[in-house]
């Protein structure tokens, strides 16, 4: 960091790694996150001299050790991994909380684990990739409470059609409208009990229907035009339903089996256009974690 003085007293390093995410769900909008076996690498190493970070992280590293009350030391990082960035897969919060819990291991775990994912949440403006990146699992996550983490069974598969070109979140909540009507209100609370109900008792067919949503999706589909063809063509192909992965520009699809989701991909590939790329995984029940050297 720009402003460090203290050194360490040798030199270590700490890869810890993070999941990717799908948020939102539809209807739970900067509440519901789901971690997906996808990952990003982040390596965090003391040195000995002052390099300049990119912003996010210096300004990660700045929130840790101002959190944890501990005396800052010059760190560099690296990240490797297979989250593409600006696509809707929490790639910020892989950053955020690689950089997070590598500073924390280097120092001796001062912060526990609730406490890196509510400085991690703070860093991202919203807890929605923070709670499923941290805990593993399908979480609820509440502004400054805790949020709920329920497992999600190792069958399902979660199809991704990323095309190729990046959805900024700024942008994207730009084009969303500043109110909605009771009924909209009152449609998303449904469907998002819907959804919480489904995964807390492990009967998915709760969610045929209930990703719906009147928020935030309609509004960005113009900077995914193909969104609506694309889920429709998934869940004609088996899908249980799909939704626009946090901002986008990922699109998300359910399948209840391994061998549903290749039915499903090849429908949602033949509704997209030319150059985006299907990816098939599970969940991550584990969250992040720190890898033994």
């Amino acid at each position: 960091m720009s402003t460090v003085t203290t050194k360490t007293k040798s030199a270590s390093s700490v890869t810890v790694s993070v999941p990717g995410t799908t948020a939102n769900l539809g209807p739970g909008f900067d509440s519901f996150g789901l971690a997906l076996e996808v990952a990003n690498l982040v390596t965090v190493s003391t040195t000995n001299k002052t390099t300049p970070l990119p912003a996010m992280v210096e300004a990660t590293g700045r929130s840790f050790f101002l959190g944890s009350g501990l005396p800052p030391f010059p760190f560099s990082w690296k990240i490797k991994g297979t989250v593409p960035q600006a696509r809707g897969l929490g790639s910020s919060v892989t950053v955020r909380l690689g950089i997070l819990m590598g500073l924390n291991s280097l120092c001796g775990n001062p912060l526990s684990r609730h406490g890196i994912y509510r400085l991690c949440a703070e860093l991202e403006g919203h807890p929605d990739n923070a709670a499923p990146a941290m805990f593993g699992g399908f979480t609820i996550a509440r502004s400054h409470l805790d949020p709920i983490r329920l497992p999600v069974a190792a069958n399902l598969r979660f199809v991704l059609l990323i095309p190729d070109f990046e959805v900024a979140t700024p942008d994207a909540r730009k084009v969303m409208p500043k109110s909605i009507s009771i009924g909209d209100a009152a449609a998303n609370t449904a469907d998002a009990a819907v959804i919480a109900t489904a995964f807390a008792t492990k009967k998915y067919e709760l969610l045929r229907g209930a990703f719906g949503d009147r928020l935030h999706q309609p509004y960005r589909s113009r900077l995914v035009p193909f969104l609506a063809e694309v889920v429709t063509a998934g869940e004609q192909a088996g899908a249980i339903g799909g939704w626009l992965s946090g901002s986008g520009s990922t699109i998300c699809c359910l399948a209840p089996s391994a061998a549903s989701a290749k039915k499903v991909s090849l429908a949602m590939r033949s509704a997209a256009p030319k150059g985006a790329r299907i990816v098939i995984v599970a969940a991550d029940n584990s969250g992040a974690r720190v890898l033994k050297s």
